[in-house]
């Protein structure tokens, strides 16, 4: 509806600025005509103006047709930067793997995300053969800025500070639109997945994101880069609901504990639990 609404506008501007122009030619060229009754039959249908003067009408005519040009420039500028906002994520429950650039499986597992209160649970899958990171369990409490590293088995947990809260599950609100590309193929149908890519920088560390997301904001994967390796985050199997929420509650192992200090130079965060 909004997007008819644009377009109406914008045609109106385009037909006033175009009548504007063409009764400015009319009477810069009357040099051209004998008898400017000759072109009079058109007039009637050029929008009225009121003409103190030749040279003033001539002035205040280039002022509007600028100021149309102007207008026009700004709404089409406008929507294009609104199309490409950063979204946020729906609540999911799917399978995420991490590997580095080497192609070491680096944690596969997992994971429950609830969008709204930006909760994040993962545990690693200890049947995998290639996971590396085997008893992993982490609740992360991002708007809290705290998580928890849990330890069913051995009955233990650690309660730590978050220093970055970047994840590759939502979108951040900086984060800068790159591009759009279609992975695998945009002329077969069924075949191709197309997907817009944001990028930005690490914070409190060194480094930089690149995150390609569906057009329904489904976050697909995520590469990380920073002075020492990269990783890639790629989710699969991802369902939009929580089925048990139970997963982003605290467990009862972890009350009462107190928050840890963190060594000098180490940044916690989610990323950094694969590093």
């Amino acid at each position: 509806m909004f997007e008819v609404q644009e377009g109406a506008i914008v045609l109106g501007i385009l037909y006033t600025s175009i009548a504007l122009c063409a009764r400015l030619w009319f009477y810069k060229s009357s040099c051209w005509f004998t008898d400017r009754q000759m072109c009079s039959w058109l007039l009637p249908f050029l929008p009225s103006l009121t003409l103190f003067c030749h040279r003033c009408w001539i002035r205040k005519m280039f002022a509007t047709a600028a100021l149309l040009v102007f207008v026009c420039l700004t709404t089409t500028t406008t929507h294009a930067d609104h199309h490409h906002e950063p979204c946020h994520t729906h609540n999911m429950t799917g399978l995420m793997s991490v590997m580095n650039l080497k192609g070491e499986t680096k944690a596969f597992g997992s994971f429950t995300y609830d969008s709204v209160g930006r909760k994040l649970r993962f545990t690693s899958n200890e049947s995998h053969p290639a996971d590396t990171s085997l008893g992993l369990d982490l609740l992360m409490l991002f708007d809290e800025g705290i998580f928890y590293e849990i330890d069913i088995k051995n009955h233990s947990c650690e309660k730590k500070k978050l220093q970055m809260s970047l994840h590759p599950f939502d979108i951040p609100d900086d984060a800068k639109f790159h591009s759009t590309v279609t992975t695998g193929s945009s002329s077969v149908k069924g075949e191709g997945l197309k997907v817009n890519i944001w990028t930005g920088p690490l914070t409190n560390m060194k480094g930089s994101y690149s995150m390609s997301v569906t057009k329904g904001c489904l976050p697909v994967s995520t590469f990380y880069f920073t002075e020492t390796t990269s990783f890639l985050f790629s989710n699969m199997d991802v369902e939009l609901e929580i089925k048990d929420p139970d997963l982003l509650v605290v467990p009862s192992v972890c009350h009462g504990k107190p928050v840890e200090d963190t060594p000098e130079g180490t940044v916690n965060s989610f990323l950094n639990e694969f590093m």
